[in-house]
């Protein structure tokens, strides 16, 4: 994976801006006033009452997520496609057009590719996109992928985070895991590969670690 990171930034040329999941990680205007652009909004999960109107700061961005995004999508439909071959493989079989050598490689592929989906699912859902603090700095939002590889929005209580420095991860390490008090849900986060945009407001959330001074 952590070849992949290295490898993505190479390919986030002019083209990729251009690209429609572009729009789910961007926004227009100025400021924290700013619309997300195109016709759908991201998905929301558990939103608290009264963030609509709230002001958010951005303060850390994961560029390669709407890349890998990207990628989900097209692993899902490459899946889809496997699998939705072994009917006829099965029906070319039993009318004797297809050996049991090549049915049998035929469903071994679809299970690696089911198994290889569920992996890449189950990390880039958890892998943080982009993350705010409200005006306040009470409220936390994580954007990251949903299955579907669309963008969802999930909002956490500040004071439920753990501090980074009171983590056993390293900051140093590709990954580091962002969890609750509660223990609702686990996120990773790539400090070597993504943007710390206001350590000040980052440190006020997961607490001030050595290489942000």
């Amino acid at each position: 994976m952590a070849v992949l990171l290295r490898a993505l930034p190479r390919f986030q040329g002019p083209a990729v801006w251009g690209r429609p999941l572009h729009r789910l990680w961007y926004c227009t205007g100025q400021g924290d006033s700013r619309r997300w652009v195109g016709s759908t909004s991201p998905t929301s999960q558990e939103k608290p009452p009264g963030t609509e109107t709230e002001k958010f700061h951005t303060i850390y961005r994961f560029n390669a997520i709407r890349v890998l995004g990207y990628v989900s999508r097209l692993k899902l439909a490459q899946t889809a496609m496997t699998v939705i071959a072994l009917p006829p493989g099965f029906y070319s079989y039993s009318q004797g057009l297809l050996t049991l050598n090549s049915l049998c490689l035929m469903s071994g592929i679809a299970c690696f590719a089911l198994a290889m989906l569920c992996w890449m699912s189950y990390f880039f859902r958890r892998l943080v996109g982009i993350l705010y603090v409200n005006e306040s700095g009470t409220m936390l939002r994580v954007a990251h992928l949903t299955f579907w590889g669309w963008r969802q929005d999930t909002y956490y209580a500040v004071s439920d985070m753990i501090p980074l420095t009171e983590s056993k991860d390293q900051a140093q390490e590709v990954f580091v895991r962002i969890q609750q008090y509660s223990g609702k849900q686990t996120f990773y986060l790539t400090l070597r590969y993504g943007r710390i945009l206001d350590k000040e407001r980052f440190s006020q959330v997961f607490g001030t670690l050595t290489t942000l001074k």
